[in-house]
């Protein structure tokens, strides 16, 4: 890999977990490379989801950004700041920090590497760019609701069914571990099965909302899981995997249960006597399969499926579905496989249907189906049902029809979902996107949507803490998850009055350095700590400072009412210093006052940046334990070493301490030498999993440390 020098790395948040084998050999590959990462949600719920992507073309703990060379420490306080607070207790609290957060990350990182571009700002400041090739954005419809209607009968079973699963249910099967005696068990593991336990009861809720037949096929699975593990306990033992919880966590999310059981069951499970458990265990089992049954026998008595018959009605008389390829998304493999039986038959039409365990071929078949961008295109199918396997990394826009048959519990889903056919080269000038949700029979448009919010509030307030896995831990209140999900800006991600961009400014200097020569060259020529006043209504006797240290730049806003300024950004700063023509004004006598308390914010910001940077190292962390490790062996230790041995002895350490190693590639290392006590045979572990030639950073820090002048490059007063 090392003739190539440029690493673009599409759906870039697919890497925010580091610990995996994966983001390991991309790690290596991004080693001393000009990285690209191209993503749409770069940042999702956790500061770490943004640090693990960044570490590809970071060192963590020496970063070249602008005054906050440890990342490590800068996320780790943003962590602390979260990790008191409840989803739940604290939740007005959590969010406000969870924003504040968001804030610091935007400030202090992501507007030194990042550069975003939404398809409004594209549409608006790269119009003649994109008439030039005759490429366009469709304009995107607000999502439309589609209430299918559960009878007297079928609603009370559904009401029954979500109070069951949610509440008499205690999935004892999927976390037995938490009914042993406390000194029999790690803390870690019961509380990873608790969580389990937790998945199962969303996957309950999520295919009842699918589909009726997905939830009956589900349902038998849980029966027959219920009753093989009762059996083995009654032989006196009780079998289960610690061992792969994370991937039976994946396959949850992927909707794969029979590979779930496979896993669960699987002979290298640990064997436990049944006497050692409480004999609560046995009574709970015992419960759940009864009301599984009970469950069961309910919706054996239910013949018709009014979400089919609703979407079949769609399917002859809604004026976008015809003549039009459509694009169904669900979150069950089972609700598409069954959709296309019944499509096939009532409509003697294929459909094709492509799921997470779907191959190859049949995926090239999708994008000659559905791809507008393949040269030789076929026409062998008109409706694509799919998971969200295919909701990231293709283009599917020769539909222009998005039908979401399952609740989009996370409305980032739904946006990801809709880019796959809103494309700048699209035929279309409009998308349209349709919303299925269950409501009751005997209403008028407004009381059907009542009735289908009641529905997501009780879907989401009986799961109770466990609804954050129904939303995969976005946070939504479920009074306002409706129109959430029924809101034109949650599919495209941007608000429909914009206007909020760096490119406009950006627009208005180009204008000025290509049309206004002369007024280019005066700008240019501004002094430093240049001075301007300007009466503004919204405010009073305040001072607007913009401060330039090295490449850091800060904006702070200081009035004359409070002690301390206050750091603003710089689309804040750009509207109180854009104005039109206007005459001359003169600063105030409280000028330098302010200017004073501006100055004395940035310096005690600049202060806690020091002390974020100089934070002690964890003792926990691996790579700190074996940095120190490495520094514990004298030289006559390693008198045996050639030059090169020795150098690359300090370039592992120097790699260590600067955050340039994957920390899966660290926790593997630390692992196997721990307790070797010879230099040699630690170096033979690092020369085996280290890369000779990714090492060492081929852009060496400068000998001395660069002087920063701070400087005042502007200062308006607002009177």
């Amino acid at each position: 890999m090392s003739k190539y020098q440029n690493v673009f790395i599409d759906e870039a948040h697919r890497f925010r977990n580091e610990d995996n084998e994966t983001y390991e050999k991309l790690h290596k590959i991004c080693r001393n490379k000009r990285v690209i990462l191209v993503t749409a949600t770069p940042f999702n719920n956790r500061p770490n989801d943004l640090l693990s992507q960044l570490k590809l073309f970071q060192d963590f703990r020496a970063s070249k950004l602008p005054n906050l060379p440890n990342l490590d420490n800068f996320f780790r306080n943003l962590n602390n700041r979260l990790r008191p607070l409840s989803r739940i207790n604290d939740r007005e609290e959590y969010l406000r920090v969870m924003r504040e957060n968001a804030r610091e990350v935007r400030e202090r990182i992501l507007k030194y590497l990042m550069v975003r571009r939404t398809r409004g700002e594209i549409s608006r400041f790269y119009e003649e760019d994109l008439a030039k090739q005759n490429l366009k954005f469709p304009s995107v419809e607000a999502p439309k609701a589609v209430f299918y209607e559960l009878s007297k009968r079928e609603n009370e079973i559904f009401k029954l069914t979500i109070e069951r699963i949610a509440k008499k249910l205690t999935y004892a099967r999927y976390r037995p571990l938490t009914y042993l005696p406390k000194e029999f068990i790690d803390e870690n593991i019961t509380t990873a099965q608790t969580n389990l336990a937790g998945f199962m009861k969303v996957l309950l809720v999520k295919r009842l909302e699918s589909s009726f037949e997905a939830f009956r096929l589900t349902l038998s699975r849980f029966i027959a899981a219920y009753e093989k593990f009762i059996n083995a306990y009654r032989n006196g033992y009780v079998y289960v995997s610690k061992k792969k919880s994370a991937l039976i966590f994946e396959l949850v999310e992927a909707g794969d249960f029979s590979q779930i059981e496979k896993i669960i069951e699987a002979e290298d499970a640990e064997k436990y006597e049944a006497s050692d458990f409480d004999s609560d265990f046995i009574r709970d089992l015992q419960g759940d399969l009864e009301i599984l049954r009970q469950i069961r026998a309910d919706w054996q008595t239910i013949d018709r499926d009014p979400k089919w018959e609703k979407f079949f009605s769609l399917l002859q008389n809604e004026p976008a579905f015809q003549k039009t390829k459509l694009l169904l998304f669900t979150e069950s493999k089972e609700t598409a496989e069954y959709l296309c039986r019944r499509i096939a038959d009532s409509l003697n039409e294929d459909a094709l249907c492509f799921t997470g365990s779907s191959t190859r071929s049949l995926r090239e078949e999708v994008i000659d189906n559905f791809d507008a961008r393949v040269r030789r295109p076929k026409d062998n199918f008109r409706i694509l049902l799919t998971t969200d396997t295919l909701a990231e990394g293709v283009s599917l826009h020769r539909s222009n029809v998005v039908i979401n048959y399952d609740i989009p519990w996370n409305p980032t889903r739904m946006m990801q979902r809709v880019g796959r056919v809103n494309r700048v080269d699209t035929k279309f000038d409009r998308v349209f996107t349709y919303n299925f949700f269950p409501s009751e029979e005997g209403n008028n448009e407004i009381g059907l949507r009542e009735a289908a919010e009641a529905k997501i509030e009780a879907f989401i307030e009986m799961l109770g803490t466990d609804a954050r896995l129904l939303t995969e831990n976005e946070e939504i209140k479920s009074f306002n998850l409706f129109d959430r999900i029924s809101s034109k800006e949650t599919i495209t991600g941007e608000t429909e009055a914009e206007d909020d961009s760096e490119l406009k400014y950006l627009n208005v200097i180009r204008n000025i350095q290509q049309n206004q020569k002369e007024l280019f060259a005066r700008i240019k020529k501004l002094p430093r700590k240049a001075r301007a006043a300007n009466n503004l209504p919204e405010y009073t006797n305040a001072l607007l400072t913009y401060f330039r240290l090295g490449k850091l730049d800060k904006f702070y806003l200081a009035n004359g009412e409070n002690a301390f300024a206050q750091e603003i950004d710089f689309l804040e700063a750009a509207k109180i210093l854009e104005t039109d023509n206007q005459n001359k004004t003169s600063v105030g006598k409280d000028f330098f006052a302010l200017l004073k308390k501006n100055q004395d914010e940035l310096a005690k910001s600049l202060e806690a940046d020091r002390e974020t940077t100089h934070a002690p190292l964890s003792n926990r962390d691996a790579a700190t334990k074996l940095q120190r490790r490495l520094f514990v062996f004298k030289p006559e230790q390693m008198q045996d070493f050639t030059d090169t041995e020795d150098k690359f002895w300090q370039d592992a350490i120097s790699a260590l301490r600067d955050g340039a190693v994957a920390k899966k590639t660290v926790n593997k290392v630390w692992k196997t030498v721990e307790k070797i006590s010879d230099a040699r045979g630690v170096l033979e572990v690092l020369k085996k999993n280290l890369s000779l030639n990714g090492l060492a950073n081929e852009e060496p820090p400068p000998i001395k440390k660069q002087i920063k002048i701070r400087e005042v490059i502007l200062s308006e007063h607002l009177l």
